[in-house]
């Protein structure tokens, strides 16, 4: 159950407005923030990892989240049908097991956490 007790001191403005003038990283605090109700944030959560592709790992549990039922449409780009690199520039970002992935080489964090919040923004996430 979630707890009551924790607050949020989010500015409540037009959702287009503090998109706009809110970074990639801030929008994604902000979401996640969102997320932890005292319960969510215990057994859920998000990891960014660097990978020995050179590159990067997001993961983030949807489970529990108003993005849990709703589909994303896979992006590949320069990988296998594994999801494993095939060249120097290569980005990845599926749903497995309620886990949203997003996997890219080392210019690409910013990108898969836009990938992410632009789907969660489409999805009411």
């Amino acid at each position: 159950m979630p707890n009551p007790s924790i607050k949020r001191d989010i500015v409540r403005r037009p959702l287009c407005q503090t998109l706009a003038t809110m970074s990639i990283l801030e929008q994604f605090q902000n979401w996640y923030k969102l997320q932890c109700d005292g319960v969510w944030e215990h057994s859920h959560g998000i990891s960014i990892e660097s990978c020995d592709n050179p590159g990067w790992w997001v993961k983030i549990n949807i489970a529990g989240t108003s993005l849990q039922n709703f589909v994303f449409t896979e992006i590949s780009e320069g990988v296998d049908e594994k999801r494993f690199a095939i060249g120097y520039k290569w980005l990845s970002c599926h749903i497995e097991n309620d886990i949203w992935h997003g996997a890219g080489d080392e210019t690409k964090l910013e990108r898969i956490l836009e990938i992410f919040l632009t789907w969660a923004n489409a999805n009411g996430g």
